[in-house]
């Protein structure tokens, strides 16, 4: 992912009045202040001990929407709690629909504003990394959201002797994704789509919007980089719905790529994890101001002084 966008190279124009800026983009009627957003990832208390706490209110500081993982280690409510910026939840779909029931539910009773629905999952990859250092949620640490779940307390990884998972439902498909649209008003955006006929099917099943991901290039080896697919999947979609991609973003320039390809805006995770780790709340307001200040930057030098200028001009061909 990250080797991709370096790959990518930028046409400037010059000479052009750049100052006034315009970051603003709009997504499910809310106006946000610029296209970056907090992807959900697991387990935040590994990096800092106040956890999704610490995230939330340093998104909020930054004004960034944060997108909570099921797999987080504070519930919910407790991050609702802490914030009055804009929340969106993400969804493993679990074995038990009940349960899976209960955590859209809860998401929306506490205020969260989207649902994003992980879908590229059914087994996880060979995370041999993992494997090699036995990792295991330490003492202190649990999958807050899952309590009740009698799976909740286990591994997420499969035995040596299977590829599945107590924690992610291999039977998924686009018969659950109905189920749940029928069961929430929350916009729902699918979580992990590469292929741009699994895009065209997913806008058929009710998707308010496509998350273009490969999972943090995770799961499944030689998949093309998110940058790489993301044309092609917007053009499928063609304007229908918004187009978000993840992976790989470290810089603003990066930013103005992924817009400049198709992309209505961009998720960063590794990034922010960074921060909650160095510093906490302030630790992840820095890195939010800092791609945005990038970004920015990028936009002057560039010569595009709106969100709607940034188009496939901007690349060098």
């Amino acid at each position: 992912n990250r080797e991709s966008y370096d790959r990518i190279r930028l046409k400037p124009r010059i000479l052009v009045d750049v100052s006034q800026l315009d970051t603003r983009v709009s997504l499910f009627g809310r106006e946000l202040a610029f296209p970056i957003l907090l992807a959900p990832t697991a387990y935040h208390k590994l990096a800092h001990a106040d956890g999704e706490r610490a995230t939330a209110r340093g998104a909020a500081a930054a004004d960034a929407t944060f997108i909570l993982s099921t797999s987080a280690t504070t519930s919910i409510e407790e991050v609702a709690a802490v914030t009055t910026k804009p929340l969106w939840f993400q969804l493993y779909v679990q074995p038990d629909r009940e349960f899976t029931r209960d955590l859209v539910r809860r998401a929306e009773a506490a205020g969260y504003q989207a649902l994003v629905v992980t879908v590229d999952s059914p087994v996880l990859g060979a995370r041999y990394r993992e494997t090699r250092s036995k990792f295991a949620l330490p003492p202190g640490a649990e999958r807050a959201n899952l309590k009740g779940l009698k799976t909740a307390t286990g591994s997420h990884r499969a035995t040596e002797n299977s590829i599945y998972s107590a924690l992610l439902d291999p039977r998924l498909t686009w018969k659950e994704i109905a189920w749940l649209r029928s069961i929430t008003k929350l916009p729902m955006l699918l979580k992990g789509v590469l292929n741009p006929d699994d895009a065209e099917r997913a806008v058929e099943a009710g998707a308010s919007g496509i998350i273009v991901s490969n999972h943090g290039g995770r799961n499944l080896d030689t998949l093309p980089a998110t940058i790489d697919a993301l044309p092609e999947v917007a053009a499928k979609i063609a304007g229908r719905v918004p187009v978000l991609v993840d992976g790989g973003i470290r810089r603003g320039t990066d930013v103005l790529k992924a817009i400049a390809l198709g992309a209505s805006a961009t998720l960063i995770g590794r990034a922010y994890l960074y921060g909650l780790a160095v510093g906490g709340a302030d630790g992840v307001t820095k890195v939010v101001n800092i791609l945005r200040r990038e970004f920015e930057m990028a936009m002057a030098l560039t010569g595009r002084t709106s969100i709607r200028e940034i188009d496939g001009s901007v690349i060098w061909k």
